[in-house]
């Protein structure tokens, strides 16, 4: 996941700030994933109303709101069962 140019803004804007304002002032941003791209505003509208308390929240939050296209291959993982309340493929072993 690349933030590009929003790292700098992120880093500028004066906190404490609402995730509704930030995504007002910075929703058209892109930010290019693996597999596509989404813009600020869909990531953070995922998330719900957020007050942000410094730069450091405003990145956790981008980089845990983004969807499955931000990931390598969906369910793919030689070790690990699929998560709880998930259908993933069926262990197979070798």
């Amino acid at each position: 996941m690349r933030l590009n140019g929003l790292g700098d803004a992120i880093d500028r804007h004066e906190y404490p700030i609402s995730s509704t304002d930030f995504a007002q002032r910075h929703g058209d941003e892109v930010i290019e994933l693996q597999n596509g791209q989404e813009t600020v505003a869909q990531i953070l509208a995922r998330l719900g109303d957020e007050t942000y308390t410094c730069p450091q929240d405003v990145r956790d939050a981008l980089f845990t709101g983004v969807g499955h296209e931000a990931i390598g291959r969906r369910y793919y993982s030689d070790r690990d069962p699929s998560p709880l309340g998930e259908n993933g493929p069926e262990m197979v072993s070798f």
